[in-house]
C-alpha cells in the first residue's frame, strides 16, 4: 500500500500545480500508474471520482475488501477529502456497472468549472460523469475557434464542447445525440451558462447514422464528431462500429462543412486505425499527442484528427 500512497503522494504534488497555473479544477491524479492498484482517480473540485477496472488477482473477498478499504482510505487522505466525498466505480468490460455498496446509491451531483464554464457532473447514476476529461484541450481549442461560427455537435453527450463553443461567441450550435437524457442535460449545461436562444442553440434528438445522410450541405464551419466505439442501442436501426464505420461517417459530416471548415474527429478506441487512404480527398492531421492533457499518464487515451476539405 505504501507504493500506492507514494506515488499518488508524488502525482497530486506535480499535477496540482500544473492545474493551478492553468486554472483547471477538474483533473486526473491518477491513471492506473501501478499495476496492483488498477485505479483512475479524478478530482472534481472538492469530490473524487475513483473507477476500479477489475483485474485478476489471487484474493479472497475478504482480502480484496480489505485492500479496497486501505486504497480508498489513502485516498482520502493523500487528496484530504472527506470519505463521503469520494465516489467509487468498478468498471468491468461487458457487464456494464457495478457500484460500490459501502456509498450511497441516492444520486448526487454538482456544478463544476471549466474554463469559465459551468458543467454539471452526476458522480452516482452512469458509468462516467458527464465530463470527459480527456477532452479538455479539444474543448479548448473549439472554444478559441468558434467567434461567429456555426458548430455541429454529432454524438455530443451532455453537451460540454457545445457549451465551450457558446462560450467562445458561436453564432449558432446544433447538439445532436440519440440519448434525451444527455440531450436534457446538454440543454441544462447551455442553460446554466446563459445560453437559452432556442433559435441559436437547438437540440436534436436524433439516429445520427440515419440522419447524417440529410446533413445540411456545406453549412457548418466546426464540426465535432466523437462517436462511441461500438454501439448497438435498440433506439438504433444500424449497429456501429468505429474501426468499420469511421470512413463513412466522416464522409457523411464532411459533406456539411464548409470549404474552409474544421472537423475534428475523435473516438477511444485504443487500437483505432484511421483509413487515411479512403479519406485522401481530405487534409488530415493527427492531433492526438497535443490533445491529450497533462494530467493523463496514458497517451493512448483517444486519438483525435484535424479534417479539412483540399485547397
Amino acid at each position: 500500500m505504501q507504493d500506492f500512497e507514494n506515488r499518488l503522494l508524488k502525482n497530486l504534488k506535480h499535477i496540482k500545480k500544473w492545474a493551478k497555473r492553468n486554472g483547471v479544477s477538474c483533473f486526473r491524479v491518477y491513471d492506473l500508474d501501478i499495476p496492483s492498484y488498477p485505479l483512475c482517480i479524478d478530482i472534481y473540485e472538492d469530490y473524487v471520482h475513483v473507477a476500479e477496472y477489475k483485474a485478476k488477482h489471487k484474493m479472497d473477498e475478504d482480502e480484496y475488501a480489505q485492500w479496497l478499504d486501505d486504497s480508498l482510505n489513502v485516498v482520502s487522505r493523500v487528496l484530504e477529502v472527506p470519505m463521503e466525498n469520494i465516489f467509487l466505480k468498478l468498471r468491468e468490460r461487458k457487464k456494464g456497472l457495478q457500484q460500490y455498496e459501502k456509498f450511497s446509491h441516492d444520486s448526487f451531483g454538482t456544478w463544476v468549472q471549466e474554463l469559465g464554464a459551468k458543467l454539471w457532473v452526476n458522480f452516482t447514476d452512469y458509468v462516467d460523469t458527464g465530463l470527459f476529461l480527456d477532452h479538455r484541450v479539444a474543448r479548448s481549442w473549439v472554444r478559441a475557434s468558434s467567434k461567429d461560427k456555426i458548430v455541429l455537435n454529432l454524438f455530443s453527450y451532455t453537451g460540454a464542447f457545445s457549451v465551450q463553443a457558446a462560450m467562445g461567441g458561436a453564432r449558432s450550435v446544433d447538439t445532436v445525440d440519440m440519448s434525451q437524457t444527455y440531450l436534457s442535460w446538454a440543454e441544462k449545461n447551455m442553460l446554466e451558462n446563459g445560453f437559452s436562444d432556442s433559435s441559436k442553440f437547438r437540440f436534436l434528438r436524433e439516429d445520427i447514422l440515419q440522419w447524417l445522410p440529410s446533413i445540411p450541405k456545406n453549412y457548418y464551419d466546426i464540426i465535432i464528431l466523437d462517436p462511441p466505439t461500438f454501439s448497438n442501442s435498440k433506439k438504433m436501426k444500424d449497429v456501429l462500429d468505429i474501426q468499420e464505420d469511421h470512413v463513412w461517417i466522416i464522409r457523411r459530416a464532411m459533406d456539411g462543412l464548409k470549404t474552409d471548415g474544421v472537423l475534428y474527429f475523435s473516438n477511444n478506441f485504443r487500437n483505432f486505425v484511421l483509413d487515411e487512404a479512403s479519406l485522401q480527398k481530405y487534409r488530415i492531421q493527427e492531433v492526438s499527442k497535443t490533445s491529450i492533457p497533462e494530467d493523463f499518464r496514458n497517451k493512448n487515451i483517444h486519438k483525435c484528427y484535424k479534417l479539412t476539405h483540399q485547397k
